[in-house]
């Protein structure tokens, strides 16, 4: 098979897939751009909502905290206690988050000095928690999270054929080009272009992670294997009859020993009597918002049952760690950032760029179009 096949085959397939999902990876695109702020919206949205938090000298122990949240949902009901935010700064409230039995979320916020609940608010129905499911499953189920799945994994296939077919290999620097000046044709055309080239890598790796994530169960073992990387055990608590879990203050003294550079960030409660309690913590060179490593305490006696320290995993953890980094831009701080949002808006300008290359195209070959330049010859 010749070049020219091969290259008419790539082309094809280029098309193709734009085409098929072209539509979809907009509707992720722009709804990933408005999620790469997300936390700093959400925060803005919080103070605004539920009124700003005066800083003290000191605040609540999260022990206290979870009581309160307890009092007012009591495990028989039907919410219950499944995790809890420290404050991110002195402005910032404990935000402690339960789940129910018909899989709504609700967030309830209290003030880290006095203890008071000041809003509550239900997760999924938050312009954030709606954008999220949109961007991740079209607010279709199991059902859109596949497809959206199965639409990041060709928009990686997309990614990879637009660089095998970018015309810029032959001359690097023309590449870059728009010749604003040129016939609009080529205009549109240089646009796809050097939208497509900027963007193609940065694509690639939101592809790959957003069709990891969504396969998760089917990617992590693969991930695990190919990096020749033992997925770590389930940390177990050991139930002693008649005997009460550990109070949380205790838990949390015992976690910083074993991790003592290390700021807890969130705290897992479990769900079943042999689960562990798990303590989120970020250490000071980790670059993800609320950290990776993580301190597993039997819920019982406090016996520490693993300690994750995210600078110091295997590499197939590290690899599953940095797919926030990669799929939310947040490797490079701010200006990653910036860029990933532009990066969302990549799969619009594509889209159009290449519709109108194909109706250009497709004009050139019809009888019509056939018909007007011979008259116009």
């Amino acid at each position: 098979m010749n070049r020219k096949k091969v290259r008419d085959i790539v082309f094809y397939l280029h098309r193709s897939i734009g085409f098929c999902v072209g539509l979809l990876l907009i509707v992720v695109g722009l709804t990933g751009s408005l999620l790469v702020f997300e936390q700093d919206f959400d925060h803005f949205m919080i103070s605004q909502q539920y009124g700003h938090i005066t800083p003290q000298q000191v605040q609540l122990s999260p022990e206290s905290v979870v009581n309160t949240i307890e009092a007012k949902y009591p495990a028989r009901g039907d919410f219950h206690l499944f995790r809890i935010y420290l404050p991110d700064n002195p402005s910032s409230p404990y935000v402690g988050q339960l789940s129910s039995t018909d899989v709504q979320r609700k967030e309830v916020f209290i003030n880290p000095y006095t203890g008071k609940i000041i809003g509550e608010r239900i997760t999924d129905k938050t312009l954030i928690g709606l954008t999220l499911s949109l961007h991740y499953s079209l607010m279709a189920g199991e059902t859109g999270t596949v497809i959206v799945g199965i639409a990041a994994f060709l928009m990686c296939i997309l990614t990879i054929t637009g660089l095998v077919l970018w015309p810029g290999w032959r001359k690097l620097i023309a590449g870059f080009k728009i010749k604003l000046d040129a016939h609009p044709k080529r205009v549109n055309f240089d646009i796809h272009k050097v939208a497509g080239i900027i963007t193609v890598f940065f694509l690639f790796f939101t592809g790959f992670t957003g069709f990891c994530w969504n396969f998760y169960d089917l990617t992590e073992p693969i991930i695990y294997a190919v990096t020749f990387t033992q997925k770590p055990s389930e940390p177990v608590s050991k139930p002693i009859p008649s005997k009460s879990t550990l109070g949380l203050t205790e838990q949390l003294k015992i976690a910083d020993a074993a991790l003592p550079s290390g700021v807890t960030k969130s705290i897992y409660f479990p769900s079943k009597p042999e689960d562990a309690l798990q303590i989120r913590m970020k250490l000071p060179q980790e670059n993800v918002e609320y950290g990776n490593s993580n301190v597993y305490l039997d819920q019982y006696t406090g016996k520490v049952l693993r300690v994750d320290n995210a600078l110091k995993m295997p590499l197939g953890d590290r690899v599953l760690n940095s797919f926030v980094l990669l799929h939310y831009g947040t490797f490079g701080g701010l200006p990653t950032r910036i860029l990933y949002v532009f990066v969302g808006l990549a799969p619009l300008i594509l889209f159009i760029t290449g519709l109108v290359m194909w109706r250009d195209r497709y004009r050139k070959k019809s009888p019509t179009g056939f018909i007007k330049r011979f008259v116009l010859k």
